[in-house]
């Protein structure tokens, strides 16, 4: 019986085998090697996409900010010219009121009687004065109470001051209340109306 060495056969078989695992494997690697090249290429893009789209939106945002506070600014501005309008309106309106209430003064002076200082806070109106007599000072405070420009006088201080070895003079201070002739018409109009609908309710 003739004898077949197949070592040889077998070991050429194992060779091949291994070559082509080893070329399996490198193939594998090279294809694995290019899939991760690509994947970080891939990431890096959006990264750098998403970098950028964040830059934009920082700018817009600053943008914005601006804007925002501008807008702000305007309406501070805004604000602060409409208060003066407002006061220079209201210095306009009293303009005229403000000369009726010195013709008053004058109109209800008595003789004997003069202003040393006037001072104006809203309505209110602070007087100094001095008066040759009480009776004098009381007559002003008559004069000013029938005023239609000015209303409820009152009287906070009178003092006796001797000026010098015979003259002598009251000093006092009051105070009054600037009104229209047409306010006490206008709220009892006002009181007639809101009194005919609490009528009818």
């Amino acid at each position: 019986m003739a004898r077949i060495n197949l070592l040889p056969w077998r070991e050429q078989l194992r060779e091949e085998r291994k070559q082509r695992f080893l070329v399996a494997l490198a193939g594998v690697l090279v294809i694995s090697a290019g899939l991760v090249f690509l994947g970080g290429q891939y990431l890096n893009g959006a990264i750098e996409q998403q970098t950028a789209r964040n830059e934009f939106v920082r700018k817009e945002i600053a943008v914005l900010d601006a804007r925002i506070k501008e807008i702000s600014e305007l309406k501070t501005r805004r604000a602060q010219l409409l208060e003066r309008m407002k006061i220079i309106q209201d210095l306009q309106g009293n303009r005229p009121i403000i000369g009726r209430v010195f013709d008053q003064f004058v109109r209800t002076l008595p003789d004997g009687v003069y202003f040393t200082e006037l001072k104006m806070e809203g309505k209110s109106i602070a007087i100094t004065g001095a008066a040759e007599s009480n009776n004098r000072v009381s007559n002003l405070m008559r004069n000013l109470d029938s005023s239609d420009w000015l209303e409820l006088p009152n009287l906070t201080e009178v003092k006796a001051v001797t000026a010098g070895a015979v003259e002598q003079a009251n000093v006092f201070k009051l105070s009054v209340q600037q009104t229209r002739p047409g306010n006490d018409a206008e709220s009892a109009a006002g009181d007639m109306s809101k009194g005919t609908v609490g009528g009818k309710q």
